[in-house]
C-alpha cells in the first residue's frame, strides 16, 4: 500500500470490493491485485509457478519483460482477461505495475546502488485464430486484435517521452511529470501560463517549452506491415497498417519476416493537408488507423493465415501414412496441374522444387542452398504459365510475378523515403515477400538484362545485399525461382541451335534443371492432346469439385509440403555419395555414355554447381518420403531428371556454347579465328559472310567453328552486320 501522504482512496482487505463499484480508484486497485496474484499464484500441472519464476530469472538477467499468454490469465480469472481484451489501453499500465511491485518483493534485498526497482513491460501473446486485415473496422478501435502479415519495412530507433517538464519562458514556472499518451499521440502544450504573480504583466500566448534533461523516455520503433498474398482478393491491392512498437519489442523483427501481431487498434490524427488542399477540404475529426504492438510472433513455418500450420493428430498420421507408400512419388507428380496434359518430368522436377533440398550450415559460418531453381524454355502454347500459376497455388508461400512487369528493385528490395519523417527506409520486394517459398518468374525473357542480374546473388548465395542512399545492409531470400522463358525466335527454330536462348552463362549456371519445352508435331499426340483438352473444357465443373482417381487435393499437398519442409532435413548417405562421386567423375572426364554417343564438341561443361544441384534433387526425393538419408535409388532419380533437362538440352546443340566454349581444343581454335579475323581485315572495312567461310574453310577449320566466332562477336559488339543483299561485317 502507498504511504499515507499520497492523496488517493485506500481501502482494507477487510471489506468486500464490489467490481461494479463506481469508485474508478477503488476499482483499479482491486483489479491491480488479482494481476499480482496471477503473477504469483499462476501454476501449470506439476507447480511449476512459470510467471514468478520467469520474472524473476529476466529481472536478475537487466531484462525487465515479462511473456504473458492470455489464455493463462483467462484460465486464472475469465474476467480479467475480458478487461485485457476490451479495454487493453487502461488495464495495462496496472498490470505492468502489478508486475513492477511483485519484481520488487521477488528481488530484495538489492544491492545499493540498485535500490529503485525499474519497470517491467508486459509483452502479451495468444493462440487465438488471427483475423484479417480487412475485418478491421471502427468497432474494434481501442481494442486487443490479432492479425498476419508481412514486415515490409522498419525505420530506426527513435525515443518517445512517456514524461516531460514543462517550463514557463517569462516567470521560469517549472510543471514537472507530466503524463504522454502512448503510442503515436503527443502532448499538446497549454496555451496559457496559469501562475498569476501581483505586480507583474500576464505571460504572453504559448510561453512553455520542453525541458530536455527532465524528459523520461523509451526506445519505439515504426514497421510497416503488408497483409499476407492469399488473403488478398483478385485485382485488389495488399493493404498496409504501420505498427508502433516500443521498449524491448523494438528490433524483434527484420523486413521479410512472417509475423503474428497482438496489439491495441489505435487512432492517431491525419497529417496536415498539403499547401495546395484548402482548409475548407481539411475534414475535421477523420482520424487514421495504426497498431500499438503489445505482442509479436515470428511465424517460423510461414504459413500465415492460410490453416497450413494447425496439423491436427489424424492430418500426421495420414501424412505418416502416405509418406510409406512405394508410389508416392508419382502420386505426386501427377498431382501437380491435372488438366495439364503429358509433360511428366517437369511435374517431377517441380514436385522436387516444392518439396526443396536441406540448406547447410557450414562451421566457417557459410551456408549451402538447399532450393531447387528451374527454368522452362520453350515454344509458347506449352501450358508453361499454368505450371508457373498452380505452383504458386500449391506452395505455402509463393510469389507470382511476370518479366515485363519486374524491376530489380521490386524483385530485390527498393530504398523508399519515409513521408513522415523523410529518412530512408528500406521495402523488401518479391524475392523477400517469399523467403522460405517459392518465386515464380513469368516471361524470363523478356526482362531487362540489368534486372536479371539483379537476382544472380539471390539465387546462389540466397541473400540481398543493399547499398544506396547510406543504407548498407544484407536480406534473406531463401526461396526457389521456378522461371519460364520462350527463345529469341518466338519458336524453337532447330536449325538456330544455341541463337535460341538469349541468357547469359552466369544465369543459366544458377539454374538446377533447364527443360527446353517443345511443341513437337505427331498426330498421334495431338489426338490424344486435343481429346484431353476437349475433356478439360467440357467437364470444367466436375473436375474443380473432386479430383481423379490417384490424384492428392490440392490442400492434403499443401499441408504435405508445408510438414515435409519443417519436419525433415535428410543428407546423403555414403553408399549414395560413393555413387554420386563416381559419376561426377565420369561426367567430367567425358566419358558417361551419354557422353559417348553425342559429339564431343557439343558436351557441357559439368561444375560443381550441377554435382549440387544432382545433390539438392536427391534430398528433395528423400524428403517428400521423410526419410532421413538419401539413398542410391534417390541418386538414380536425381541424376536421370538432370539427365533429361540440362544434359539432354546442352547435349543435343540446344545450349552449346551456353556454359561457354566446351573443350580446351576447341577453345583454341576459336582464339585463333578470332585473331586472325582481326587481324586480316582492317577496321570500317565491309567484308560478305561467305568471303570469310570459304577463306577459312580452306584453312582447315570447321564452318561451325568459324560461325560460332562470328554470332559471338556480334554479341560483344566487336562486329557490326549490315543487311545488303548479302549479309556484310563490318570489323570495329
Amino acid at each position: 500500500m502507498d504511504g499515507f501522504d499520497n492523496p488517493g482512496v485506500f481501502f482494507s482487505d477487510n471489506f468486500s470490493v464490489d467490481d461494479n463499484q463506481t469508485d474508478l480508484q477503488v476499482n483499479l486497485q482491486a483489479i491491480k491485485k488479482k494481476f499480482k496474484e496471477f503473477i504469483r499464484q499462476y501454476h501449470t500441472d506439476n507447480f511449476n509457478y512459470k510467471y514468478r519464476d520467469t520474472l524473476k530469472r529476466n529481472y536478475n538477467l537487466r531484462q525487465y519483460y515479462l511473456d504473458v499468454n492470455i489464455e493463462d490469465v483467462g484460465s486464472f480469472d475469465e474476467n480479467l482477461a475480458d478487461k485485457i481484451y476490451k479495454q487493453p489501453s487502461e488495464h495495462l499500465p496496472i498490470f505492468e505495475e502489478a508486475a513492477k511491485e511483485v519484481a520488487d518483493e521477488l528481488t530484495a534485498p538489492r544491492p545499493q546502488h540498485e535500490e529503485q526497482v525499474e519497470d517491467i513491460q508486459i509483452m502479451l501473446s495468444s493462440d487465438a485464430t488471427p483475423s484479417d486485415l480487412r475485418a478491421l473496422k471502427s468497432e474494434v478501435v481501442s481494442r486487443l486484435v490479432k492479425i498476419p502479415g508481412i514486415i515490409v519495412s522498419a525505420s530506426g530507433i527513435k525515443a518517445k517521452a512517456t514524461k516531460i517538464a514543462i517550463q514557463c519562458r517569462s516567470c521560469s514556472n517549472v510543471i514537472p511529470n507530466l503524463h504522454v499518451k502512448p503510442g503515436l499521440e503527443g502532448y499538446v502544450m497549454p496555451r496559457k501560463c496559469n501562475t498569476e504573480q501581483a505586480g507583474r504583466p500576464k505571460c504572453p500566448l504559448d510561453p512553455y517549452f520542453i525541458m530536455p534533461d527532465k524528459c523520461h523516455c523509451v526506445d519505439f520503433q515504426v514497421l510497416k506491415l503488408q497483409e499476407l498474398p492469399d488473403g488478398i482478393p483478385q485485382g485488389e491491392i495488399p493493404r498496409h497498417m504501420h505498427l508502433y512498437c516500443d521498449r524491448y519489442l523494438c528490433e524483434k523483427v527484420v523486413p521479410g519476416n512472417r509475423v503474428f501481431v497482438l496489439g491495441i487498434y489505435s487512432i492517431k490524427k491525419m497529417n496536415k493537408p498539403s499547401r495546395r488542399e484548402s482548409r475548407e477540404k481539411a475534414i475535421t475529426g477523420v482520424r487514421s488507423a495504426y497498431m500499438r504492438v503489445l505482442g509479436i510472433q515470428l511465424d517460423s513455418e510461414g504459413v500465415g493465415a492460410s490453416g497450413t500450420g494447425i496439423i491436427t493428430a489424424e492430418e500426421e498420421s495420414a501424412f505418416r501414412r502416405i509418406a510409406t507408400m512405394p508410389n508416392l512419388y508419382e502420386k505426386l507428380s501427377l498431382s501437380i496441374a491435372p488438366s495439364i496434359y503429358g509433360a511428366t518430368d517437369i511435374k517431377k522436377a517441380i514436385t522436387c522444387l516444392l518439396f526443396g533440398g536441406s540448406r547447410k550450415k557450414l562451421p566457417d559460418g557459410l551456408t549451402r542452398r538447399g532450393d531447387i531453381n528451374i527454368l522452362l524454355l520453350g515454344d509458347p502454347g506449352t501450358a508453361k504459365s499454368q505450371l508457373l500459376k498452380f505452383v504458386e497455388r500449391v506452395s505455402p508461400i509463393a510469389v507470382y510475378t511476370s518479366g515485363k512487369g519486374s524491376s530489380a528493385a521490386g524483385l530485390t528490395a527498393s530504398v523508399m523515403r519515409d513521408p513522415a519523417t523523410r529518412n530512408f527506409v528500406l521495402e523488401g520486394g518479391a524475392m523477400v515477400l517469399a523467403d522460405g517459398g517459392v518465386v515464380c518468374i513469368d516471361e524470363f525473357d523478356k526482362m531487362r538484362e540489368d534486372d536479371r542480374v539483379a537476382i544472380h546473388e539471390a539465387m546462389e548465395q540466397q541473400t540481398i545485399s543493399i547499398a544506396k542512399a547510406g543504407i548498407t545492409t544484407t536480406l534473406n531470400s531463401r526461396c526457389s525461382v521456378l522461371a519460364a522463358a520462350n527463345s529469341i525466335f518466338g519458336r524453337w527454330d532447330e536449325t538456330k541451335g544455341e541463337e535460341n536462348i538469349d541468357f547469359l552463362p552466369t544465369i543459366l549456371s544458377r539454374f538446377d534443371m533447364i527443360f527446353i519445352v517443345k511443341d513437337e508435331h505427331d498426330k498421334q499426340r495431338d489426338m490424344t492432346l486435343a481429346r484431353h483438352v476437349m475433356g478439360v473444357h467440357m467437364n470444367a465443373g466436375q473436375i474443380t469439385q473432386e479430383p481423379t482417381e490417384g490424384e492428392l487435393s490440392l490442400e492434403f499437398i499443401k499441408k504435405y509440403i508445408n510438414y515435409c519442409r519443417t519436419r525433415c532435413g535428410p543428407r546423403l548417405n555414403s553408399e549414395a555419395a560413393e555413387k554420386l562421386k563416381r559419376r561426377y567423375v565420369l561426367m567430367r572426364s567425358g566419358a558417361s555414355q551419354h557422353e559417348k554417343e553425342a559429339e564431343k564438341k557439343n558436351s557441357i561443361p559439368i561444375t560443381v554447381r550441377q554435382l549440387e544441384a544432382v545433390i539438392r534433387i536427391s534430398e528433395s526425393l528423400a524428403k517428400m518420403q521423410l526419410q532421413p538419408f538419401a539413398t542410391e535409388t534417390h541418386v538414380d532419380e536425381a541424376l536421370r531428371l538432370f539427365q533429361v533437362s540440362t544434359l539432354d538440352a546442352a547435349m543435343s546443340g540446344n545450349l552449346a556454347g551456353a556454359e561457354g566454349f566446351t573443350t580446351e581444343e576447341e577453345h583454341e581454335m576459336l582464339t585463333r579465328i578470332e585473331k586472325q579475323l582481326k587481324r586480316r581485315f582492317a577496321i570500317g572495312t565491309q567484308v560478305s559472310q561467305q568471303n570469310i567461310i570459304q577463306d577459312f574453310t580452306q584453312q582447315q577449320y570447321p564452318e561451325r567453328a568459324v560461325l560460332k566466332v562470328i554470332q559471338t562477336m556480334i554479341r560483344r559488339g566487336q562486329l557490326q552486320h549490315r543487311i545488303q543483299r548479302k549479309m556484310l561485317y563490318r570489323i570495329s
